[in-house]
């Protein structure tokens, strides 16, 4: 799959999703096939914005203002994140790819949540990708990931599965061939991109990959 770059979101059809983490700099894209789900207090992201979400969910414990009708009320003893419940609807909806605003930053277990849900998302085998201050967190399972030669700055790779197989890094500055990765070392952590057209592929795992936001 192609890295996800906020200025050429291409042909595919993005849900875009905005949680209650902190807010670095919104950019969600509706129309055009694109959707906008607010997971709770993203709601009020979407609103200091001027942008109106096409569904709005949560339990609204991080929410403070008036409920819009027709919004997905949770109950607040649940098994998943408001976030998780957006994504979840977003399938519902016929949608493959996932970009995530507010899901980072404030309480760090929501963080490793969301970065399990992009797990979850890969293993459908569909793509996410979480918007930070300054990088994107996406994860590959079985799959490669390609970065354009314009792709500059530092980026890691980790396991997230106990072992990942044949890991093969391209056009950066350390590579890989074959390799194995483990979750309890961080082996690939802060490659460097090098101006040339780039890749990350794993044959046989999962992998967190986390690059730039800004290039």
């Amino acid at each position: 799959m192609k890295a996800y770059h906020e200025n050429n979101t291409d042909s595919r059809k993005i849900c875009f999703i905005v949680g209650a983490g902190d807010n670095y700099g919104i950019n969600p894209v509706s129309g055009g096939g694109h959707i906008i789900i607010a997971a709770d207090g993203g709601l009020s992201y979407l609103r200091q914005q001027g942008l109106a979400p096409d569904f709005v969910v949560g339990d609204f414990d991080s929410f403070e203002g008036e409920i819009p009708e027709g919004a997905k009320i949770l109950p607040s003893k649940k098994d998943i994140t408001d976030v998780w419940a957006a994504v979840e609807l977003g399938m519902e909806k016929g949608f493959g790819t996932f970009v995530i605003y507010g899901g980072t930053g404030g309480r760090p277990d929501h963080t490793f949540a969301n970065i399990q849900m992009l797990s979850y998302i890969a293993c459908k085998g569909m793509q996410g990708f979480i918007i930070d201050e300054k990088n994107i967190f996406t994860v590959i399972r079985n799959d490669i990931i390609t970065f354009g030669s314009s792709s500059a700055g530092f980026m890691s790779v980790f396991s997230l599965s106990d072992v990942s197989k044949g890991v093969t890094e391209k056009g950066l500055k350390y590579t890989l061939e074959k390799a194995e990765l483990t979750n309890t070392f961080p082996l690939g952590v802060s490659n460097e991109f090098i101006g040339k057209d780039a890749s990350v592929r794993v044959d046989d795992g999962i992998l967190l990959v986390i690059y730039p936001r800004f290039v």
